[in-house]
């Protein structure tokens, strides 16, 4: 544990440094959500009009939902290039021949994940309680739990995304585009009550859309439905995947 906390806050300053994970981690999301906050407003769907944004608000649904969102920034693009990386470069070799251990590789980017993702996600409620007037949580306590479980879920996919990649090019190809799909299809973008055909099929097997449910499902008492047990299966099926496909170099 020691060796991983330790290897973790190294990770967390080497990765601040870099451009990629400041701007998709830190600022993009913030920008997006000021964006759409711009558009669509808080005002929820009137009686007679299609129910939009889960019968919500748009800023009350966007703000628990970006709070997954920058989550899943993390690990979806600086982790997996990051580990992608160090194999290229020799590091991951050497921590092996050091004797560190893959739980602990593990256990340090679990610590970037929840060290980047908390900072991310209250600069995002900071200043959308300074711009926005929206609900607050009914539970803090729940949203802090469900945070932390979909640190795990999508840590757990960040690491099988790095150890399937065989370049570090090729992780961060692969990460942006996965981002840019859960952003639009993942219920971060347009209401998922619009969307139909294709991007309905898509929109339902991302995982950002089940963490968006289960983060409102706390903070706004909505019902989850399938995405508790839709977003464990993947935890399970990427924490084994990963165990097994992991490679030091």
């Amino acid at each position: 544990m020691h060796t991983a906390l330790r290897l973790g806050w190294l990770e967390v300053k080497l990765l601040l440094r870099e451009p990629l994970t400041v701007v998709f981690s830190l600022v993009l999301p913030l920008i997006v959500l000021f964006v759409l906050g711009g558009v669509f407003g808080n005002e929820p769907s009137k009686p007679g009009e299609m129910v939009v944004y889960r019968g919500v608000g748009p800023i009350t649904y966007y703000v628990p939902a970006y709070v997954a969102l920058v989550v899943a920034s993390v690990c979806v693009i600086s982790i997996p290039t990051h580990l992608a990386t160090n194999r290229e470069r020799g590091v991951l070799k050497r921590y092996h021949a050091s004797g560190i251990s893959a739980a602990s590789i593990a256990g340090a980017e679990l610590v970037v994940v929840f060290a980047l993702s908390a900072i991310s996600a209250a600069l995002l409620l900071v200043a959308a309680w300074i711009s926005y007037d929206f609900e607050s949580p009914r539970s803090v306590p729940a949203v802090v739990g469900v945070f932390i479980v979909l640190a795990l879920g999508f840590a757990a996919f960040g690491l099988l995304l790095g150890a399937l990649a065989p370049t570090a090019r090729a992780a961060q190809a692969l990460g942006m585009l996965l981002w840019f799909v859960m952003l639009f299809l993942g219920g971060a973008g347009p209401p998922p009550e619009v969307l139909g055909g294709a991007m309905h099929v898509v929109s339902v097997v991302t995982p950002l859309l089940h963490a968006v449910r289960i983060m409102q499902s706390a903070w706004l008492g909505l019902d989850a439905g399938w995405s508790w047990l839709v977003f464990g299966g993947m935890f399970a099926v990427c924490t084994v995947l990963g165990i097994r496909l992991f490679r030091w170099e």
